[in-house]
């Protein structure tokens, strides 16, 4: 006889409880796919492992001892533990494979980028099989791709919030305006307001950003740019005016090449989100790396 519950057949217990389920022995037989006979053997041999009787069956009907209410709590427990240990093991030798195509604004803040490497690295650290193609795009681009479905996620910032896309934000990215060394106004850079320049010619970009109101009335914004490296040529001209990211924009104020029109106050703090199609997020691919993109910008999901 074997007392020790450890060493106890799971499929005889399996038995003990589909019959418990169903009732009785020969209510049990469609449910486990045998004869009565076969199911009577299997409860006396679990009975004779265990030492004691597990239920009462025969003419007066099926009944369930005291003791085998015992173990059958017992079992139950047993069971439940078995099916998680089966879907944690499950879950360890899940793999995720195939491509992900993303689309990425173009001169996004080294921080900020560190992170998206960050998530790639935690996502690929358990899925090798799972491969990256990035495409730098401007934002109405970055749109208009996810919606053909030439890209599976996107991250920059949008200005048309559409339907059938949702936006998680990620991160901040303050604009500042700027000024170029032969610029009329940059005797005068740190102080400006927004009444001095509003007569001046502006770059804009071609697809504005509702944080973003424009400095100055429609026909002083000259020149139209998704380019933020064709908007700082601009700029550095001394012809326009014009916002870039204080990130971007730090080398060449190091170099004495542009300054700030007054960072206290013309400056915008504009949102930076991963856009996905309604339909890409259910593939376990893009689900899986917008969970760790919004892990490790800390930001809710």
């Amino acid at each position: 006889m074997l007392g020790n519950v450890s060493e106890l057949d799971l499929r005889l217990i399996r038995v003990f409880l589909a019959v418990v389920e169903a009732g009785g022995i020969s209510a049990a037989q469609t449910a486990l796919n045998t004869t009565q006979p076969t199911i009577s053997a299997q409860l006396a041999t679990l009975e004779s492992r265990l030492g004691f009787r597990l239920c009462e069956r025969g003419r007066a009907g099926f009944s369930v001892t005291s003791k085998g209410s015992q173990f059958l709590e017992a079992a139950r427990r047993l069971m439940a533990a078995a099916e998680g240990f089966r879907v944690e093991v499950q879950h360890i030798n899940r793999k995720i494979s195939g491509n992900i195509n993303i689309g990425l604004l173009g001169q996004i803040d080294p921080v900020a980028n560190k992170k998206i490497a960050l998530a790639i690295a935690r996502l690929r650290s358990h899925h090798e099989g799972l491969y990256f193609h990035f495409t730098e795009l401007s934002s109405s681009f970055l749109e208009e791709k996810l919606i053909n479905g030439h890209l599976d996620l996107a991250i920059g910032y949008f200005w048309h919030r559409l339907a059938n896309i949702d936006y998680f934000s990620l991160f901040q990215e303050t604009q500042i305006a700027y000024c170029g060394p032969t610029h009329p106004l940059f005797d005068k850079v740190g102080v400006l307001n927004s009444e001095d320049v509003r007569e001046h010619d502006w770059v804009w970009p071609s697809h504005p950003l509702p944080e973003m109101p424009a400095p100055t009335s429609i026909d002083r914004l000259t020149a139209l740019t998704d380019s933020m490296d064709g908007a700082a040529l601009l700029i550095l001209s001394g012809q326009h005016l014009g916002f870039l990211p204080q990130h971007y924009a730090a080398r060449h104020e190091a170099l004495g090449q542009l300054h700030p029109l007054n960072p206290e106050q013309l400056r915008y703090e504009v949102g930076f989100h991963a856009a996905v199609r309604h339909s890409a997020r259910q593939r376990e691919a893009v689900s899986a790396f917008l969970a760790e993109l919004m892990a490790v910008f800390g930001a809710p999901e």
